[in-house]
């Protein structure tokens, strides 16, 4: 027994002690859907993304429910959620009454939205045509190039100030990304957070647009919403800038920065 009660007091003394419990006057946790396949290139990405969100989902009192696809997507079952996480699925192969009720969710701010990567996949993809709306919601792009051997590029912070920003230096090295192009800049439409200098890629090839954000966020909708473009490959979960950036546009989207 008083074996037991010194190693109590050296672990308060040392504050090895587990956290605090929750009181009463925590928030209450909120919850997030997260669309993500699981199988095909990104699926290193969906599994380490897993494994991060399982840790902040403990530390930041949330749950985090997974679906390979929207099929299931309606207005009663988005009741549920205060976040959707678009972690790793494109704006096509949605039914109408998915479409129907992410609109309405969105437009009405019924909750928030992360995009990554995929969610800009806008054109035409095994047979679908582009979403007006959505394709209207995410700048008026279509998605035109790639690059498919990957490329590190630097991202430039523009607006510092947004709270998806915070704890994130002025800029910051991607080491690994295939960078999308579009067929126009999104920005005349949307509000640019971050850009990435194109002539940082190495190896330095041909597939550029000029005026290249990565990250911005739609004003368009009463929905706290952010794009944040990288999202390709499992070693971001290693990058601690790309770590923060989530894990404010998480928070922020959801109502809790």
């Amino acid at each position: 027994m008083h074996r037991f009660v010194f190693l109590w007091i050296a672990l308060a003394l040392c504050g090895c002690q587990s956290s605090s419990p929750r009181t009463a006057t925590d928030p209450p946790p909120f919850h997030v859907l997260a669309i993500a396949e699981i199988t095909g290139i990104h699926a290193p990405f969906v599994a380490a993304a897993k494994v991060w969100l399982a840790d902040q989902a403990a530390r930041e009192n949330f749950t985090v429910d997974y679906v390979q696809d929207p099929q299931r997507i309606n207005d009663e079952f988005l009741s549920h959620y205060q976040l959707i996480l678009q972690l790793n699925y494109p704006p096509y192969r949605w039914s109408p009454t998915a479409m129907r009720a992410f609109q309405k969710f969105m437009v009405q701010g019924r909750g928030g939205w992360v995009g990554l990567h995929h969610a800009s996949l806008i054109g035409d993809f095994d047979g679908f045509h582009p979403w007006p709306w959505y394709q209207d919601f995410m700048g008026g792009i279509t998605w035109k190039d790639f690059i498919p051997k990957f490329a590190s590029g630097k991202v430039i912070v523009e607006d510092a100030n947004h709270p998806v920003m915070k704890g994130v230096p002025p800029s910051f090295i991607i080491k690994l990304e295939e960078w999308y192009t579009y067929d126009k800049s999104p920005r005349p439409n949307v509000h640019v957070i971050a850009s990435v200098d194109e002539s940082s890629y190495v190896p330095n090839g041909p597939v550029k647009m000029g005026d290249h954000p990565v990250i911005w966020s739609s004003d368009r909708v009463k929905a706290r919403n952010v794009y944040i473009f990288m999202g390709h490959s499992r070693v971001l979960f290693d990058d601690d800038v790309y770590k923060t950036i989530l894990h404010n546009a998480i928070l922020w989207a959801a109502g809790r920065n």
